[in-house]
């Protein structure tokens, strides 16, 4: 998110504490205008055009109207600095330097200092395995001061309905997570060589899950779109260069989900109706 992006709607029905609730998801690639065309005919996104500043970026609009997050373009030095296509999560901090300040102190890294945009106060830091992501106190629109952030869903389609961690160290995660987010872990599904499913949950809702790496992954955070149809988005993938590298199969609840790598090579995830 840089300093230019208008503010993300963030009207969504009942209050939810915003330490620890996910704000915002950006894709980072080298060619915006092919991940334009991939999601637009797996997912049903638009993404616009660059809206202007130092950076490519460009917000992702959903079909209702708001937004599902935004797209900044990877230059080459970035990519010189080691950065490579990759979905990244922003999770909500009542006090980003704390939160950053805590990272540290329990074995994560700051990778991009805090500073100040227009919409908030955000960082980039990794937990202690590794799994980059922001934190962000976002800064509502004008006149919408209770607002906040619909980029999550549990059920509405072309928003993020789960976030996924795949640690080397499930353990750790559940201490480190739980005490820097309020995240709880005590619902469990067993998997057995791979260990458990631990369900993450914030404030009463289940937001998404950890475990250990399947054999031949690696850890990292995913996060799965909701699509109407998970037959229809994998034709749609092989269609626009994307390739689908798990799945389609379903999981508890009669969802069923796929793993795929974009046509620039960013992993994404998706969910939905089979």
């Amino acid at each position: 998110m840089t300093d230019t992006i208008e503010a993300p709607s963030r009207a969504e029905a009942g209050a939810r504490p915003l330490h620890g609730s996910n704000v915002w998801y950006e894709l980072i690639t080298p060619d915006p205008e092919g991940a334009t065309k991939f999601y637009r005919a797996v997912v049903g996104w638009t993404i616009g055009e660059p809206i202007g500043g130092d950076q490519d970026y460009r917000m992702i609009n959903r079909g209702d109207g708001g937004f599902a997050g935004g797209v900044l373009k990877l230059t080459s030095d970035m990519a010189g600095h080691g950065a490579k296509p990759i979905w990244l999560g922003y999770i909500g901090a009542d006090d980003v330097d704390a939160t950053v300040a805590k990272v540290e102190a329990k074995g994560g890294k700051t990778l991009m200092p805090a500073f100040d945009i227009p919409q908030g106060r955000i960082a980039m830091v990794a937990d202690p395995q590794g799994n980059p992501f922001y934190v962000m106190k976002p800064i509502p629109p004008a006149g919408k001061e209770d607002a906040q952030s619909d980029v999550f869903s549990p059920t509405a389609e072309q928003r993020i309905s789960w976030n996924e961690l795949t640690t080397n160290d499930p353990a750790a995660a559940r201490t480190f997570y739980g005490d820097l987010f309020g995240w709880t872990s005590d619902e469990f599904m067993p998997m057995g060589e791979l260990g458990e499913y631990r369900f993450f949950a914030h404030a009463g809702t289940t937001i998404g899950a950890l475990c250990q790496p399947m054999p031949g992954g690696s850890a990292k955070w995913r996060y799965y779109v909701r699509v109407p149809s998970i037959a229809k988005s994998v034709e749609a993938i092989k269609q626009n260069g994307g390739a689908v590298t798990v799945g389609p199969h379903e999981v508890p609840g009669g969802d069923h989900i796929i793993i795929g790598n974009d046509p620039q090579g960013a992993e994404f995830a998706l969910v939905g109706k089979a």
